[in-house]
């Protein structure tokens, strides 16, 4: 007969300098039967040296606290013990998501989340996954989409925007109908198009363009957006 399976219980620290929300958070947690509080912190100094000490699966990180914010104590302890899961909790929908993701944070949630949403976050990142509220990921979207554009802007800077989209899509192997039906536009712009691009590039032929473009990453950028 088999046994029944023990729950793996993710050991938790809440770092946070409002003792309502430690208070609500630890309410929340101790519903669940797979989640444990073993410490609650309301300074970045004390999550640190819990973190330390304790060595939880999984630290809830307020940004800010006094003394050392949660930025400087995510990135001290994801450098000593980058084994700890560590999903920030704040009020600020703005450009710290990015501080919080390059100093070790596996995931930004928003304060105010449903507890089902925040639940959900504490087990995607206790299993090694990144989550983010839904406002923070457009912003993280709108980010990356706005680097690979400065990227690709940096590639063949004679072409003009339009020519690096369409030289991106020939690299793809597509032909002029199908670049003309995928932009919308008339077969003979496609070709006016793609004929200053082998001007601009000197360039004799598709195969030619199609070789300068894949060196460049041209064509793996565009796949990416």
């Amino acid at each position: 007969m088999n046994q029944p399976t023990a729950t793996e219980v993710t050991n938790i620290i809440i770092a946070d300098d409002h003792p309502v929300f430690r208070f609500g958070m630890r309410s929340l947690l101790e519903t669940q039967a797979d989640m444990s509080v073993v410490g609650e912190a309301s300074s970045g100094e004390e999550a640190i040296s819990m973190a330390a000490s304790l060595q939880p699966d999984l630290i809830l990180m307020d940004v800010n606290m006094p003394g050392i914010n949660g930025i400087e104590a995510t990135r001290q302890i994801a450098q000593t013990s980058p084994h700890i899961g560590i999903l920030v909790i704040t009020m600020f929908d703005n450009d710290l998501v990015f501080d919080a993701m390059r100093a070790g944070a596996r995931g930004y949630l928003l304060k105010g989340a449903d507890p089902g949403e925040t639940l959900r976050a504490i087990r995607a990142v206790a299993n090694g996954e990144a989550i983010f509220s839904p406002k923070v990921a457009q912003r993280l979207v709108a980010f990356l989409s706005s680097e690979t554009s400065k990227a690709t802007q940096h590639l063949f800077p004679e072409l003009t925007e339009r020519e690096r989209e369409i030289l991106a899509l020939i690299s793809q192997g597509l032909t002029n109908k199908a670049i003309a039906e995928r932009l919308v536009l008339s077969p003979k712009t496609i070709r006016n198009h793609v004929s200053n691009i082998y001007s601009k590039l000197q360039v004799a032929d598709r195969a030619q363009a199609i070789l300068r473009a894949r060196q460049a990453g041209l064509s793996s950028q565009d796949s990416r957006e």
